[in-house]
């Protein structure tokens, strides 16, 4: 963990954001420049061939549906996180973790018995598919998903029972799909760390809200309301690989947050906003190769 030097003492009011802030704010607008530029150098969409996995049998009010589950190199991949740690942050915040994929166009088909019916193709990243086929509860959790996301677009009402098909990887044929090529800033809530239906502990130090996104594929913002101080005075910050600790004066506040991606700790900053009452980290990120 990297010590607590990078966080900033205090910010005047006279000084307005204070020369820290400021450099915050400026990583800000570097980060969307950068990013406005890569969207507007790239083209809109690239054409991907999905690779054929699993089928899986379901029905709607009109008939049977099967869903290709297929994958590809192209489609970014979801968070490198475990399965436990995948579990909390879907009772915390359902809205927490994302796995990108391509929703296809309904084609139509025949079955084994040469009857009609619809087929989808789903596509999600390659290297996160051969991890799926060891894992029932990702392969579960990808067929969800993949079920809510063709109903919310094609306004349907699949039956949430499925079975996969034996022996066959899919059921027709997989078609070309368009894909976004540069993908938008992925924005992950991690909200309070109480839920609703845990009482708040009446001792001992509260665990703030914290907000954290991806403002460009290697920079990592985050704030963190601390409504009860004035100032950063006591505040200690710690910040490792995949891990931020923040420790508050007189034991007012605590927070253990750990990351899914890998943060270049000597390069990360922080500075407290007086007025908005909130500790601003700026967390440059390490690349997959480093």
């Amino acid at each position: 963990m990297a010590d607590s030097k990078l966080l900033v003492p205090e910010l005047s009011e006279a000084e307005k954001m204070g020369a820290e802030t400021m450099r915050f704010e400026e990583l800000l607008r570097q980060a969307s420049k950068e990013l406005q530029q890569a969207q507007t150098s790239r083209p809109e969409s690239t054409q991907i061939q999905p690779q054929p996995g699993f089928c899986i049998k379901t029905n709607s009010s009109e008939g049977k549906v099967f869903i290709n589950i297929c994958h590809s190199p192209s489609i970014p991949p979801p968070a490198d996180v475990t399965e436990d740690e995948l579990l909390q942050m879907l009772e915390e915040d359902q809205a927490g973790f994302r796995i990108p994929m391509s929703l296809g166009e309904p084609h139509a088909e025949l079955d084994a018995k040469g009857q009609g019916c619809t087929a989808y193709d789903v596509a999600v990243n390659s290297d996160f598919y051969r991890r799926m086929q060891n894992s029932d509860f990702l392969r579960e959790l990808v067929v969800t998903i993949a079920r809510e996301g063709l109903e919310d677009k094609y306004s349907l009402q699949l039956n949430p029972e499925w079975r996969m098909l034996k022996n066959r990887p899919f059921l027709g044929s997989i078609s070309q799909q368009n894909i976004r090529s540069q993908q938008r800033p992925r924005i992950q809530e991690l909200g309070n760390l109480y839920t609703p239906d845990s009482p708040r502990p009446e001792e001992g130090p509260e665990k703030p809200h914290l907000n954290l996104w991806l403002e460009a594929p290697d920079l990592l913002l985050a704030e963190i309301d601390l409504p009860k101080l004035d100032g950063a005075l006591g505040l200690s910050l710690e910040i490792g690989e995949n891990r931020v600790v923040l420790g508050g004066p007189q034991q007012l506040y605590h927070l253990d947050a750990c990351i899914p991606l890998r943060i270049n700790s000597e390069e990360s900053k922080a500075a407290f906003h007086r007025k908005r009452k909130q500790l601003m980290v700026a967390m440059p990120l390490l690349s997959v190769s480093s």
